[in-house]
């Protein structure tokens, strides 16, 4: 657990403590890289599952410690965004979460790795990664999250943020110009359910590539509601396809993120997906969900 994640960590907390249905050991991560560090223990003890009390971030690392291994990811979202939790329905109440768990099934999802580091939702670069950054740096210098915060700090950021000029290749497209954004979806949402590739599979062998060309900063901010009422395919300057393996060049080092966590100082943004390596718990409503985040019994899924 992370105990700074979000603003309600210590109802999280209290939640896991109240469940007694449950048998678990609460661990409290103390810095960047811990829970990767927790989690890869409790792989090799042999545990069955471990849940993830944070946000994206600590899920992420939570997971890197998992793969190649039996042990099932759990999450209980408490953090800003919750991308991954609420692209699979894991309630945003941490006893709600839990209760939802209670009944869950397991379900192999693929992961992404940047730069030789994995994502589980989404990576990035360009105004995403920025606000990331912004973020990140509120945090350390003791700003609260939430958000709510997010969401300013992304306004902040619009006012600011010049499209950058890039080059990206991949087994399945390619784009040479100016954009706003280029990610690389395995969900289909950032956080308060912005929803950024409607058609991703988190199992189908690959990753939803998205580019938000350069158009004008007011065909940005009319067009930005988009993205939560379901109609980002009608955004000016929306491209998509799907690849399994791509690599994004800049003007400079790259600035990009994985799972809302900035990272920078490569000139080249190499990014591939492996297939079904991390088990998940997911709700058994959004497993039998034909148009859920995951493929259909009988098209290639998995139960």
């Amino acid at each position: 657990m992370n105990p700074r994640a979000g603003v309600d960590g210590g109802g999280a907390l209290r939640a896991l403590r109240a469940a007694r249905h449950l048998d678990v050991e609460v661990c409290l991560t103390e810095g960047p890289g811990h829970a990767r560090e927790l989690a890869g223990a409790a792989a090799r003890r042999g545990d069955e599952t471990v849940l993830a009390v944070g946000g994206d971030g600590t899920a992420n690392e939570a997971a890197w410690g998992l793969l190649g291994s039996e042990t099932a990811l759990g999450l209980i979202p408490v953090g800003s965004g919750n991308g991954l939790a609420r692209a699979v329905g894991i309630p945003l109440r941490a006893e709600r979460a839990l209760a939802a768990l209670e009944g869950s099934v397991r379900r192999r999802i693929d992961v992404g790795f940047a730069t030789g580091r994995p994502f589980l939702n989404l990576a990035g670069a360009g105004f995403d990664a920025a606000v990331g950054a912004d973020f990140h740096a509120r945090g350390r210098n003791g700003g609260r999250r939430g958000i709510l915060n997010y969401v300013r700090l992304s306004l902040a950021r619009a006012l600011v943020h010049r499209p950058e000029e890039w080059r990206l290749t991949s087994d399945a497209g390619g784009f040479a110009g100016r954009a706003w954004v280029v990610a690389f979806a395995n969900g289909r949402q950032y956080g308060a359910g912005a929803v950024i590739a409607p058609q991703a599979r988190l199992d189908d062998g690959r990753l939803d590539v998205v580019v938000f060309e350069a158009v004008p900063r007011l065909a940005v901010l009319a067009n930005a509601p988009r993205l939560f009422l379901g109609g980002i395919r009608g955004f000016r300057g929306y491209r998509h396809f799907a690849a399994s393996r791509a690599v994004l060049s800049g003007t400079g080092d790259v600035l990009y993120h994985r799972d809302g966590e900035p990272e920078s100082g490569t000139e080249r943004l190499e990014v591939h997906v492996e297939r079904r390596a991390l088990s998940l718990l997911i709700p058994r409503a959004t497993a039998a969900d034909p148009d859920g985040p995951f493929l259909p019994a009988g098209s290639g899924g998995m139960p």
